[in-house]
């Protein structure tokens, strides 16, 4: 099969962008796709940095430290881009007016006038494919888990908790970076560095919330510089939040909670759902494993457990019997965010990657859960703009 060749830029060189890179090194492996991409150049401040993408990636011609260098080169089409917070609204922005399809990673924007301008840029270039990263409901398991949501089997949905659990940061001997300093990862901290990935599914299928209450926890207040001197700790670790979602003919509780430090989980994306006819629930802690129990009147309570390993979006060379991992999940990520931009809504399957809206309502939700913090009082979203 021809397959037309998508080529990108990436700014921001480091894990995620390593990432990506290696994803595109594995095109291989996805099955019947008629488009594949091709990482032309690279971009960093850090050196060694684009130095990683010139040795390991022969299709990179252009390595450099001036990502407006990328945009001037007119064979790149599209970006990934992988940069602290405070970078966002300036780089976005550019990227978007240079006539760049954008795949950033979230939470597009420091803080919501930040995502307010990235935004703007994107509605007055509506040719341009604009996503943000997010890729643990291509896992397997939760990707059968929206679609049980979308058929509506779960009945009347009674509650729902979503979460994203880290435990490295529980060892205060870590040295600080730039996610616990307010100038570069912004108020949310670990909401703005989890949050889109616990919220890419309710609010893919509607379930904004109408109020919530926040609970905010700066757990370790200090950690030492690269000198090994103690310096503060600014951002939240923890955050939990109490929703109230009201829909015409749902309103249930739904818990959103974002941690850096939850003892015993190295990196546990997580979602449940109950209803009156289903309840199911997936987390990546087991990541071969939907846990699901149906229910009709009258009938046995029982929790069932089915296996779903490499039942993937796309398809790929590996057996249905082996396991599905986090690079996995990325590479079903940028193959969706490649096939919407070539097919639009004919893109092989439903799932695509968070849309700018959807930002703009996380935006919404961590301000919110910000003032919550401060006032000690339920926030009502139904009543801000």
């Amino acid at each position: 099969m021809a397959k037309r060749e998508i080529r990108f830029g990436v700014i921001g060189c480091g894990l995620m962008g390593r990432e990506f890179a290696s994803a595109a090194a594995r095109w291989c492996h996805l099955l019947n796709l008629d488009f594949a991409p091709r990482i032309v150049a690279a971009c960093d401040l850090n050196p060694k940095a684009v130095e990683w993408f010139a040795q390991n990636l022969p299709s990179v011609r252009l390595a450099t430290t001036d990502y407006q260098a990328l945009l001037s080169e007119q064979e790149i089409e599209a970006i990934y881009c992988a940069v602290p917070h405070n970078l966002h609204q300036q780089i976005y922005t550019d990227v978007i007016r240079a006539g760049k399809h954008l795949l950033g990673e979230k939470p597009f924007g420091i803080d919501q006038p930040a995502n307010d301008l990235i935004l703007q840029a994107a509605s007055q270039n509506p040719a341009l494919l604009v996503r943000c990263s997010s890729q643990f409901p291509f896992f397997p398991g939760a990707y059968r888990l929206l679609q049980w949501l979308r058929q509506a089997r779960f009945g009347r949905i009674l509650e729902v908790e979503a979460g994203f659990w880290h435990s490295s940061d529980l060892d205060p001997n870590k040295p600080i970076n730039w996610k616990r300093q307010i100038a570069l990862n912004g108020e949310y901290g670990c909401m703005g560095d989890l949050g889109m990935h616990v919220l890419h599914i309710p609010l893919r299928l509607g379930w904004m919330p109408g109020n919530l209450r926040a609970f905010l926890s700066k757990i370790v207040s200090s950690r030492p510089d690269r000198e090994g001197r103690l310096v503060p700790c600014e951002t939240w670790d923890n955050a939990v939040l109490a929703c109230e979602v009201k829909l015409p003919e749902q309103h249930f509780p739904m818990f959103l909670s974002f941690k850096r430090i939850a003892p015993g989980h190295a990196n546990t994306w997580f979602i449940r759902v109950q209803g009156t006819s289903l309840s199911a629930e997936f987390s990546t802690r087991n990541p071969k494993q939907i846990q699901f129990m149906p229910y009709a009147l009258g009938e046995t309570q029982e929790w069932r457990v089915a296996d779903v390993p490499y039942q993937s979006a796309y398809q790929t060379i590996t057996g249905a019997i082996f396991e599905f991992g986090f690079s996995d999940a990325i590479l079903q990520m940028w193959a969706a965010f490649c096939d919407e931009l070539l097919h639009g809504a004919d893109m092989k399957q439903p799932l695509h990657c968070a849309t700018p809206a959807e930002t703009v309502q996380s935006h919404r939700l961590f301000t919110a859960a910000l003032e919550s913090q401060r006032s000690g009082q339920t926030v009502w979203l139904e009543t801000q703009k």
